[in-house]
C-alpha cells in the first residue's frame, strides 16, 4: 500500500499549532507514529512527493548541516511554535498501522519468541514470589492468582505469613529515599545544556531556549501521575531487582500530556540486546472483547465468540513491542492473541492479529538495580537479605511461639483417676478435684531463654537494614552534626549507591526523558530535541547526582580556610569571583542570582588608566 493509499485507509488530521492542538485528543494508538508523520508532511506540503523524482545531482545534508540546522531552530524559533514542523521530524518511516508490511515480524515468529521468553521468565518467578512474600507482601507483582474477573484477585490478608516487619518497613524506606534521590517529586531533577558543538556566541540564547524546555517538561510531570507510578516503579525494583513504567500519551482533555502505568512482573517477559538493552517486551493481558474493540477498533472478531451469560468471555491478548531489525530504527508494536488457533479472526490476512504499529520510542522503560552475567533479569538488593529476612521472621514466630508457652503455659497431673483433663477450666473461681496423697495439677516449666533470641534478632535485624541500606539512607540519628559530619555521610551515599545509579541514569532516567520529549514534540509543544551531546545534551541534577559536586565544594571550603590562615597576601592569589561562580554551580544555585561578570582588563590597560587619573 503506498502512502496516498494509507492516508485514504486511515485519514489523519494534520499536526497543528499548539492553540488548536489542545481541542483534539491524541494518544500513542489514536494517533500512532506513522500517521503523525504523514499529517507532518501533508501539513508542510510534502505528503505526495514522489521520492523516486528526487535530482539525482542532488547532495544530502552532512551531519554537520543536520546540527546545524536543528540549533538553527531552536536557538530561532521560540518554544511550542513548531507545530506541524515538530510532528514532521518526530521520526522516520511509514505507518504499519493497516496491516503487516515489508521486514514486520512474521507472527509465528513472534509466537515463538513470546513463548521463549517467557520459558526463560519461568526461572525467575519463584524467586520473586519469596522476595514479594517476605519483604512487600502487599504489592505482589510476581503471583498470577486469577480472581473472578480474570485479573488478580484483591482484598485478601496478605500478612498472615509475616511475623517480623524489619524487611517491609526497610523496602518502603529504600524505595521513598531512591524516589527522594533520583526522581524527587519536587522536581528539578533534570536539565537540558547546550552541547559541545555549539558556539561560544549562540550558548546564551540556546541556554535559555533549552531552560524553557525544561520547565515545560517539569510541569507535564508534576501534573501526571508520575509520582505516584514512579513510586510503585522502585518498590518493585528494590524488592525484585526488576522493574518497568509505561509512559504513553494522554489525550488533550488531561491536565497532563503523560500517563504512567507501573507493570507488574508478572504480566511481562523481556529479550535482552546483543549490548546489554532490555527493549524487547511482551506483555500478557486478560481482556474482554468490549475492551478489545474499544482499545483496537480494527480488531476483528467472530460472532460465535460473542459473551455468553452474565461473566463476559476473557481473552489472552499479548502485547510486544520490540525493536525494528530494518535500518530506520524504531520499535515494533503487534498485538496478538496468545492462543491463535483457538480464535479465529484477524488482521489483514493474518490469523489471531489483532494490530500493527510502529513507535518512534519504545512506550516502555524497563530498569535493572544490578545484573549477572548471563542473565536478562535484574537482582535487587531484598535478594542479598532473603536468607537473613527469612530466618529473622522464623525465629520471631518461635519467639511468639514459646511467649504463647509462658503466657498460657503447659501443665501437668498425675493419673491418678480422679483428676479428668476434659472437664478442667481454668479460669478464675474454679475448683480443680485430686487425689489423696497427688499432687494435682502442676505447671511445667518452658526450657526457652528469651535473651538469645533478642541476640539472634538484633544480629539479623541490623543486616537486613544494612543490606537495604536503611541506616545509610534514612534520616540521621545523631543530632547535632557538623558540616563535615554531613559531606561524609553524603560522600558515603554517593559511594553505595554509586553503580546502581549509574545504571538507572542509562536504562531508567535517559529513556524517560526520551520518550517524553518524543511526545511533547509530536504534540507541537517542544521542538525536536536530539539528545546527542553535540547540540544538546541531558545534565541529571537529582540530589544523589550532586552529592559529588558538594563533597568538591566542601573540600575546596575547607581549602580556601586553611589559605585565609595564611594572611591577605594568599588569599590574594585565589580569584574570587570565579570561585564564587564555581561554588554557585556545585551548589546548583541558579544563574539568575549573580551578578554579571565584568571584563578583566589587562595589566597593561589597568596601568594605563592608573597613569591617566594621576595626571588629570
Amino acid at each position: 500500500m503506498t502512502e496516498r493509499q494509507n492516508r485514504k485507509a486511515r485519514p489523519v488530521r494534520p499536526a497543528r499549532k499548539v492553540g488548536l492542538a489542545a481541542k483534539h485528543a491524541t494518544s500513542d494508538r489514536g494517533l500512532p507514529d506513522g500517521a503523525q508523520r504523514a499529517a507532518g508532511r501533508n501539513a508542510t506540503g510534502q505528503g505526495d512527493a514522489n521520492p523516486g523524482d528526487a535530482n539525482p545531482g542532488d547532495a544530502r545534508p552532512s551531519g554537520a548541516d543536520q546540527r546545524a540546522a536543528t540549533f538553527g531552530r531552536m536557538a530561532k524559533e521560540p518554544v511550542g511554535r513548531l507545530g506541524a514542523g515538530a510532528g514532521a521530524g518526530a521520526g522516520t518511516g511509514s505507518n504499519a498501522g493497516t496491516g503487516a508490511k515489508a521486514g514486520g515480524i512474521a507472527i509465528a515468529d513472534l509466537r515463538a519468541r513470546f513463548r521463549a521468553a517467557v520459558g526463560q521468565k519461568q526461572g525467575w518467578v519463584r524467586h520473586w514470589q519469596e522476595c514479594y512474600e517476605f519483604a512487600l507482601p502487599q504489592r505482589n507483582g510476581a503471583s498470577e492468582q486469577p480472581g473472578a474477573s480474570g485479573g488478580v484477585s484483591g482484598g485478601e490478608k496478605k500478612f498472615d505469613r509475616v511475623f517480623d516487619a524489619t524487611a517491609p518497613d526497610a523496602v518502603e524506606q529504600l524505595a521513598a529515599s531512591l524516589m527522594a534521590e533520583i526522581t524527587p517529586p519536587s522536581g528539578g531533577w533534570f536539565a537540558f545544556e547546550p552541547g559541545g558543538n555549539v558556539a561560544d556566541a549562540d550558548r546564551d540564547i540556546l541556554t535559555a531556549r533549552l531552560a524553557r524546555a525544561a520547565s515545560i517538561l517539569q510541569g507535564h510531570f508534576d501534573r501526571s501521575n508520575f509520582a505516584v507510578e514512579m513510586h510503585q516503579a522502585f518498590l518493585d525494583l528494590v524488592t525484585a531487582g526488576t522493574a518497568c513504567l509505561r509512559l504513553e500519551a494522554d489525550d488533550f482533555l488531561s491536565p497532563s500530556a503523560f500517563r504512567f502505568g507501573a507493570v507488574p512482573l508478572r504480566e511481562l517477559a523481556f529479550e535482552e540486546r546483543s549490548d546489554g538493552r532490555m527493549d524487547a517486551v511482551f506483555r500478557k493481558l486478560s481482556l474482554s472483547r468490549d475492551e478489545i474493540a474499544r482499545q483496537w477498533p480494527e480488531a476483528r472478531l467472530p460472532d460465535r465468540d460473542r459473551d455468553e451469560g452474565q461473566s463476559p468471555r476473557r481473552y489472552a491478548v499479548v502485547e510486544a513491542v520490540l525493536p525494528n531489525p530494518g535500518a530506520f530504527g524504531g520499535y515494533q508494536l503487534c498485538v496478538f492473541f496468545e492462543d491463535g488457533g483457538q480464535v479465529s479472526g484477524g488482521l489483514a490476512g493474518e490469523d489471531g492479529v489483532i494490530h500493527r504499529d510502529r513507535f518512534e520510542v519504545s512506550p516502555y522503560i524497563a530498569f535493572r538495580w544490578m545484573k549477572a552475567p548471563g542473565e536478562v533479569y535484574g537482582r535487587s538488593p531484598v535478594m542479598k537479605a532473603l536468607p537473613d529476612i527469612k530466618t529473622a521472621n522464623k525465629v520471631v514466630e518461635l519467639v511468639l511461639k514459646n511467649a504463647s508457652i509462658a503466657v498460657t503455659g503447659i501443665w501437668q497431673a498425675d493419673d491418678d483417676g480422679v483428676l479428668n483433663p476434659a472437664a478442667i477450666r481454668l479460669v478464675p473461681g474454679s475448683i480443680i478435684p485430686k487425689a489423696v496423697g497427688s499432687a494435682g495439677l502442676t505447671p511445667l516449666d518452658a526450657p526457652g531463654r528469651f535473651d538469645v533470641s533478642d541476640l539472634v534478632l538484633s544480629d539479623l535485624r541490623d543486616r537486613i537494614r544494612r543490606c537495604l541500606l536503611a541506616d545509610r539512607l534514612g534520616q540521621s540519628d545523631q543530632p547535632g552534626m557538623t558540616a563535615t559530619e554531613v559531606l561524609e555521610r553524603a560522600s558515603e551515599n554517593a559511594r553505595l549507591l554509586g553503580a546502581t545509579y549509574g545504571r538507572l541514569q542509562a536504562e531508567l532516567l535517559y529513556p524517560l526523558i526520551r520518550r517524553a520529549i518524543h511526545i511533547l514534540v509530536r504534540r507541537g509543544e517542544l521542538p525536536d530535541m536530539p539528545l546527542d551531546g553535540d547540540v544538546v545534551q541531558l545534565r541529571h541534577s537529582a540530589p544523589l547526582a550532586q552529592l559529588p559536586k558538594r563533597v568538591q565544594a566542601g573540600q575546596a571550603m575547607d581549602w580556601l580556610s586553611r589559605i585565609a590562615t595564611l594572611g591577605p597576601e594568599a588569599l590574594g592569589e585565589v580569584d574570587m569571583p570565579h570561585m564564587v561562580r564555581w561554588l554557585a554551580d556545585q551548589f546548583g544555585v541558579p544563574d539568575h542570582l549573580l551578578r554579571p561578570m565584568m571584563p578583566v582588563l589587562p595589566v597593561e590597560a589597568s596601568l594605563e588608566a592608573g597613569v591617566m587619573e594621576d595626571a588629570v
